[in-house]
């Protein structure tokens, strides 16, 4: 009897042991893992002989995208530490990241190409191809002046007599032609035409400078124009739009050769015909696809930038990497306040209708984000580079100007680019 029981227990321990061998050698194949690019074994996340991540990058595209969006919108994530900074405090996040603190933060890059996608659609989609941020100046100014004239023309109506009836009915006819022309017209020619006749209209109404007869012509002489171009006549923006650059119309470039310069004429002459016609028709298709051509246009003036800082601080020691956060910081930071422009000018007719109190306060908000703009940049500055006020207030200023030159030079041939693909 005791040896059964002994036979037994030694047998249910060889059990317990073969059991417990199996479950050790399990969770060590569980532990350890093959890397796919050197076959060692590999403990954690990464392989310690080649560096490699033994997570798969290849995943199915809807799982790559909910990942991107829980980085950027989950508000108990890096978006959350992020944001803030980004927005209120400059240099700050370049800061964290370039000493070290980064797993707080959505990196640079990221964070960049999500701002960016959303910042390009909603100027291509919400604005329908034209920007509020762009609207801040002359004709946001004149639509202003229109209403309070209008105003004011309704109570002259109201208190007129017959004899001078007509001719404030006609007066209130012809400026809200004007705001028509401004909010509804598709064709930029003629909203720019708009502006100049409403700069000259208000200038003879102020009396505050003196309106000469030369500004009678030139007055008369818009609206003649703005008519036929209303009518359909092309010709009338003949000498207003060209590409040559040549008395006679022609485009050529001495450094190229004659069969060369003839191709370049040849298409210089192509765009000058869809220019005319954008601009005397409907400007929507060429400002979406010039929008369409922005993307690609920044990713490569990123770099440039970071190079332009590069040359600007080189006795920093700085690596280049460090000056590429500096322009990806800054470009999503930009992007992000113009983007609010954008939605406070979608909703400025809604405020006008239903919040007339706080319009003031609406276009005094618009004014302080394109003032916190460059604010912010020469603060990001001189935070990151830690230099004094007067060598941070040249380069500032250098910088600035030069980039201002790289801006337009990539607005040119986005619309160069749009235009050749209408």
């Amino acid at each position: 009897m005791v040896l059964f029981h002994k036979a037994d227990f030694i047998k249910n321990n060889m059990s317990d042991n073969t059991l417990t061998n199996k479950e050790n050698n399990a969770s060590a194949q569980e532990e350890y893992k093959t890397c796919e690019n050197c076959h060692a074994k590999v403990q954690g996340m990464y392989c310690s002989q080649c560096g490699q991540s033994v997570e798969s990058t290849l995943r199915y595209f809807w799982s790559v995208i909910l990942h991107l969006l829980d980085d950027i919108f989950s508000f108990d994530s890096r978006a959350s530490r992020t944001l803030f900074p980004l927005i209120f405090k400059p240099g700050f996040l370049t800061n964290e990241y370039i000493i070290g603190r980064r797993v707080h933060y959505v990196p640079p890059l990221r964070l960049y190409l999500f701002v960016s996608i959303i910042f390009f659609l909603s100027l291509k989609f919400l604005t329908g191809g034209e920007s509020h941020f762009f609207n801040v100046g002359n004709s946001s100014n004149n639509l202003t002046k229109i209403e309070h004239h209008l105003v004011e023309l309704n109570k002259q109506k109201a208190l007129a007599e017959s004899t001078q009836l007509t001719q404030v009915e006609g007066e209130i006819a012809r400026f809200t032609g004007y705001k028509s022309d401004l909010t509804r017209q598709k064709s930029l020619a003629i909203k720019g035409m708009t502006d100049e006749i409403l700069t000259l209209e208000f200038q003879k109404l102020d009396n505050k400078e003196a309106f000469t007869q030369k500004d009678q012509e030139k007055l008369n002489n818009l609206i003649s124009k703005m008519t036929q171009v209303k009518n359909g006549d092309k010709q009338a923006l003949n000498d207003e739009i060209t590409f040559g650059n040549n008395e006679d119309g022609s485009f050529t470039l001495d450094f190229l050769s004659d069969e060369h310069n003839k191709k370049l004429d040849e298409f210089s002459k192509l765009l000058t015909v869809k220019a005319k016609k954008a601009f005397a028709e409907d400007t929507g298709p060429l400002i979406r696809e010039a929008i369409e051509k922005l993307p690609q246009l920044m990713f490569i003036l990123l770099p440039l930038f970071a190079a332009l800082l590069k040359i600007m601080f080189i006795f920093s020691k700085r690596l280049y990497l460090e000056h590429l956060t500096v322009a990806l910081h800054s470009h999503s930071f930009i992007f992000l306040s113009v983007l609010l422009i954008e939605l406070i000018g979608l909703s400025q007719s809604y405020v006008n209708k239903s919040f007339p109190s706080i319009v003031g306060f609406t276009d005094f908000l618009v004014v302080v984000i394109v003032l916190w703009i460059p604010l912010y940049l020469f603060i990001m500055q001189k935070k990151v580079y830690k230099q004094g006020y007067l060598l941070t207030t040249i380069k500032f200023g250098f910088i600035g100007i030069t980039y201002m030159l790289m801006i337009v030079l990539t607005g040119t041939i986005a619309f160069i680019w749009g235009l050749a693909s209408t």
